[in-house]
Formats: structure tokens, sequence, C-alpha cells
């Protein structure tokens, strides 16, 4: 039978005839023979103008092309076309299409959950690393006024007593916020000192924060936002856009619920109430000025807060006895001067 033809090498069309024999069959012009070819290798494609074309497996731009569509005595030797694709056509379109919504549903819940199993896998010593490059990008921000780090270590000591891991600090920024890096560290800004009306209220910011340490949702934030990065580009120095992103970052409710219980947790074992917290908090979001900081309040933009967050808190306070202040009036002096008293920490501004 006669047959257009392309060999996949010259846009020569040729017209030989087709010899079938068996399971094979040649192509006949004249005094040349191409083949065999097996049937079986044959791929059919998208009809033409009436005529049933198929390629080679293995032969770019190989076309045979049946004009009047496919012959009756070959229907049986050649490949049936194919709709969507072996699976699909075996399947069928729509039990293929649930079957892909599954794994994609699949595939996403992975991926939300990733994050939060590859920060607790990862090892300690390197958190506490990547932490401590960048803690590092404060650069001489840090402040240690006179008695100021022995009343923060008085602060942190009461909160959370015999842990030696945990490690804040203060540095010089007028913003009114608190950062928690990888591996333990804490670094309050002295906007939110200042911003404070008491101790007991700067005591519950950082033991949130602590919160946030245990549950490591730290690592975890930095891994939904910037992925593995964070770890195989982080070790080698370049840090400076993860501290942004962790400044800039919020974490979920799941996780700042978390970080509240243990912080209310916390209050409590130490004797410290729990109702300056929840002061705080309702102060910053009602946008008050306190200590002459102005309304620089980016903990809101990083810790959301809700008048539910502040009831949590009062509603604790119901449940605590003998609560004394977590520093005496001096060591919250010193505290509240750790900057302004320390002549080497350098100016405050917004560039790191």
């Amino acid at each position: 039978m006669r047959v257009w033809h392309y060999d996949g090498l010259s846009a020569l069309r040729r017209e030989p005839e087709l010899v079938a024999d068996g399971d094979a069959f040649v192509l006949v012009e004249r005094d040349r023979v191409e083949g065999p070819y097996r049937f079986a290798d044959l791929v059919a494609g998208d009809a033409v103008d009436g005529a049933a074309i198929y390629g080679l497996k293995g032969s770019t731009g190989w076309r045979i092309g049946f004009p009047g569509g496919i012959p009756a005595d070959l229907a049986s030797r050649l490949p049936a076309p194919t709709r969507y694709g072996r699976l699909i056509d075996r399947i069928g379109l729509w039990p293929a299409a649930a079957l892909c919504a599954t794994l994609a549903t699949i595939a996403v819940a992975l991926f939300l959950m990733t994050p939060a199993l590859v920060a607790r896998a990862v090892p300690q010593s390197v958190e506490r690393k990547l932490g401590d490059m960048m803690a590092r990008d404060f650069g001489d921000r840090n402040c240690a006024g006179p008695n100021g780090p022995q009343a923060l270590a008085a602060l942190v000591a009461r909160i959370d007593p015999g842990d030696r891991d945990v490690r804040v600090s203060v540095v010089n920024l007028p913003i009114v916020n608190a950062v928690t890096l990888p591996g333990g560290r804490i670094v309050l800004f002295d906007g939110l000192v200042k911003a404070a009306a008491s101790p007991d209220e700067v005591a519950g910011v950082i033991a949130h924060e602590l919160g946030h340490v245990r549950h490591r949702d730290v690592l975890e934030s930095l891994l939904r936002q910037l992925g593995l990065s964070v770890l195989l580009g982080g070790l080698d120095g370049h840090v400076g856009g993860y501290t942004n992103a962790l400044l800039a970052s919020a974490y979920s409710r799941d996780a700042e619920a978390r970080a509240d219980g243990f912080a209310i947790d916390a209050l409590a074992q130490a004797h410290i109430s729990p109702l300056p917290t929840a002061r705080f908090f309702k102060r910053l979001s009602a946008g008050e000025d306190s200590g002459g900081v102005g309304r620089l309040t980016a903990y809101l933009s990083t810790h959301p807060i809700s008048q539910d967050r502040a009831a949590r808190f009062i509603a604790a306070a119901k449940l605590h006895h003998n609560d004394r202040p977590v520093l005496d009036a001096d060591q919250w002096g010193a505290l509240r001067d750790i900057c302004t008293s320390d002549p080497k920490a350098r100016a405050p501004g917004f560039r790191f």
C-alpha cells in the first residue's frame, strides 16, 4: 500500500510502498528499500486531513502517513492512538484527575510539614552556630551599661533558672521589638525596654520568646521562608538577609499560642504576675506611647497581639499566689539605662 514518508534526515517527502511481513514492514521505492521496522515500534500521532500518522521510537522526525486512514488489514498490527497518556487512558480521565488531586493535596501537606520536621532534625550545634553568626549582624550595638547585664541575667534566671543555653541581650535600636535567633539567642531592642512600664512586662516578653526557643519555632520560620538555603548558605557567613527575614516574619497562630502557654507556665513557676504582660500587650495593640518611644510598635508586626491573647494572661492571674516583682528598683533602673549609660554602645539607628 502506498504511504507518504519523511526519514527525519531531510525535508524530502517520499511516497514509498509499505510492504508488511508479519510483525514488521519495509518501505520500498523503486530500487530503494528501508527497514525492516517493527509495527510495535511505531507511535501513533494525531490525524491530519484524514491521514493516520505514525512516528518511530528513537527516530526524531521520522514519519509515515496513511492517506485515507488506517487500512483494515493493518489495524490489528498498528498501535492504538492515545488521547491523554498511557496511565490516563487505562484508568479514565476523571479517575486520573481525582488521583492527581489527591497526590497534589498530599504534596502540599508534606511541603507545609517539611520545615517543622527539618527544624527538629537540625543538630543543636548547627543551630547555635547559625544564631551566633546572625547575632554578629548587630555588631557593636550590644549594650552593657553599668549593672545592666547583671540585672538582665537576674531577670532571665528568675524566669528560666538553670538553662545555660539561652542568651539574652539588649541592642541599641529604638524599636519596640524583640527577636529570637536560632540557638537560643534572644535580642531585645532598647525601644522595647524603654516602652515597658515595669520589669515584669519585660519578663513576660522574654518568657514568650523562650517559648519559641523551646519549640524551635525560629528555625522553622526561617526554613518556611527561605528554604534549606538558611542552612546551606547561612553557614558560610551570608546571614544578614536571614536576620532581616526574622525581623520581618510573623509566627503562626499555633506557634504564638504555644509560646504564650510556655510564658504563662514560666511566670507562674517564677511567681511573677502575668497581669503586667497583659497590660503591655494591650497597650501596644492600642498604639499608646509609653516611655517617650513613640509608636514604633514593630512588635505588633512580628508578634500579632489580640484581645484574646491578653485575656489569656489575665485569666491565668487568678491562679497566682505570692507573686513578687522580678527586679528591685535599682536593678530595673540599671536595665532601663543599659544602653544610654554605655558609652561603647553604637548610636541607635536603623542600618545594619
